[in-house]
């Protein structure tokens, strides 16, 4: 196997961060970073790139992108992290074609176990490169290494947990594997920005429930949030603004929460009657809840200028309790560029601080389309 980066066959793991035994000097050559950005923002990744500071090496699978950066870094703390909707710095690449590879199941899984044993993981996730293809042979092939992969690794991971059990903070070890080859790293799910290898979390949209594709946006940033902090608990009562058709509001609904809809136009039929369901057919400029009506969380899917609906997301938080959850969609239709798309952000981020939110995370997710999920807080 070809070693981009051969640093952790010298690792040890101390408490929650991998160090090297090595110390490393200013002259280490560029780390092999592999990120993901989405077709959405395509058009944007030489910019991304370039806001990292880093060259691109190759592009893999659809959304790809194999870089090397100076510093790993600015993945996770520049304005291109809220483009990257995962990221994996690379601890083992094995450039090939599998499915033309006699034996590769057996001797990839081999080699994961001689070079990532004793890294004190807590669990192994193997996925795929082209993630979205619905007729993808890769998928049974990464599911046979990751079977064949937790065999060998059975005595180190004897409190093994499954994808959404990790905690956010601890080592896994994440692979990707495709017509390219093999893809590795240790990150912590925080570190890679999700739970899954890839980032992606399949949610189906399939009737009865399904009454828009925006029920899988929300389940999908309610799956995001725990990276960041626990759920609302069961109960809890959410205000939804422009809410019409009730896709969200459906999912929420499921999930055993109270929801006060607002919007000018109807929600669907199939909605009529729910149990923890109060629609209030009204402009949300012009509705006030009643008095002393508190709610445990705001979501806010509204289409039109961005300051426009975070003006009325800060007017009705005031009905928040302390430390209340907003979920805001941070529409980016009109902005063509980067620094428009980036500059809209930061304006956001302006008028929520000063109106009294506090940004927890903000991300693009796989149901989003040229627009961002806005994560606040209720800071008092």
């Amino acid at each position: 196997m070809r070693l981009i980066v051969d640093q952790l066959s010298k690792c040890k793991i101390v408490g929650n961060l991998t160090e090297s035994s090595t110390p490393i000097s200013t002259s280490t050559p560029a780390t092999a970073c592999l990120i993901r950005i989405s077709k959405n923002f395509e058009h944007f990744a030489d910019d991304i790139i370039a806001d990292l500071g880093a060259t691109l090496t190759k592009r893999l699978g659809q959304e790809y992108f194999l870089l090397k950066c100076h510093n790993p870094n600015t993945i996770t703390n520049s304005d291109a992290a809220r483009y990257i909707r995962w990221n994996l710095v690379m601890d083992h690449a094995w450039p090939c074609r599998p499915e033309k590879m006699k034996d590769f199941i057996e001797k990839a899984a081999q080699a994961l176990f001689q070079k990532f044993g004793g890294c004190n993981l807590q669990g192994v996730f193997i996925g795929v490169l082209e993630a979205s293809s619905t007729h993808n042979p890769y998928k049974s092939l990464a599911s046979n290494l990751r079977g064949r992969t937790l065999q060998l690794f059975t005595d180190e991971l004897a409190a093994f947990k499954e994808v959404e059990e990790q905690e956010v903070r601890s080592p896994s070890l994440f692979c990707l594997v495709g017509k390219e080859g093999l893809y590795c790293g240790i990150r912590s799910p925080l570190q890679a920005n999700g739970f899954y290898p890839g980032g992606t979390k399949f949610i189906s949209q399939k009737a009865p429930h399904t009454i828009s594709r925006a029920g899988a946006k929300i389940a999908e940033a309610l799956h995001y949030l725990k990276l960041h902090q626990p759920l609302p608990v069961e109960g809890s009562h959410w205000l939804e603004l422009g809410a019409c058709p009730g896709g969200m509001t459906s999912e929420l609904l499921e999930r055993g929460y109270r929801v006060t809809a607002i919007d000018r136009a109807p929600l669907d039929e199939r909605l009529k009657g729910r149990k923890g369901l109060s629609f209030k057919k009204a402009d949300v400029a012009r509705y006030n809840p009643v008095l002393q009506t508190q709610f445990d969380s705001l979501l806010c899917d509204m289409n039109g200028d961005v300051q426009v609906s975070l003006k009325q997301v800060i007017r009705l938080s005031e009905n928040l309790l302390p430390g209340g959850l907003i979920l805001f969609t941070l529409k980016t239709h009109g902005a063509t560029t980067f620094k428009e798309c980036n500059s809209l952000y930061h304006e956001a981020i302006k008028s929520a601080n000063a109106g009294g939110l506090e940004q927890i995370a903000c991300t693009h997710l796989t149901y989003n389309r040229h627009e961002f999920t806005l994560f606040l807080k209720k800071t008092k």
